[in-house]
């Protein structure tokens, strides 16, 4: 099983939720979703500490489930010594998972730790990364998950029910 995370902010806090899907899959087998009152302000280099305990909420929520990998609508690594969200979720969780990140925007043209996953018709790819697997086969299983659209149906998804 794999888990797919979204944040949803609101006010002071945040609607945190995940989704438990195989690769192939065009639902998802369960829908987990946590609600934290307060988070953290926004501070620019700093986005880890915001989002970090609305992706634990979800992942501690988990537990009993297999879950093989977490997929992030973040970067996972931003350059040479630079960590994204994904790295210090990957940390946090002792290295356990997997995680692969999945940003729709460059970060500074980080070329080196991404990989450019076009799906569907769109000419606008999606920017993998990785940590805890191989970057290629983190872009395969993007890039060959159920949806003939740029993002794949597991992450509309996830961003649909925050969104309700």
């Amino acid at each position: 099983m794999n888990l797919a995370i979204d944040i949803y902010y609101h006010d002071k806090g945040a609607t945190c939720v995940g989704v438990l899907f195989e690769w192939g899959d065009a639902e998802p087998s369960k829908v987990i979703e946590a609600y934290l009152d307060e988070v953290e302000e926004y501070v620019p280099g700093e986005f880890y500490k915001r989002e970090l305990p609305c992706v634990l909420a979800v992942i501690y929520q988990v537990k009993r489930y297999k879950v093989d990998c977490i997929i992030l609508d973040s970067h996972v690594q931003l350059g040479a010594e630079k960590k994204g969200l994904g790295e210090y979720v990957y940390e946090t969780l002792d290295e356990r998972y997997p995680v692969i990140g999945v940003a729709k925007k460059s970060f500074y043209n980080n070329t080196e730790y991404v990989q450019e996953v076009r799906r569907g018709q769109s000419d606008n790819p999606l920017y993998v990364s990785a940590v805890g697997c191989d970057l290629d086969e983190a872009a395969d299983c993007i890039r060959n998950m159920h949806g003939e659209h740029r993002i794949p149906t597991m992450l509309k998804e996830v961003d649909r029910i925050g969104r309700v």
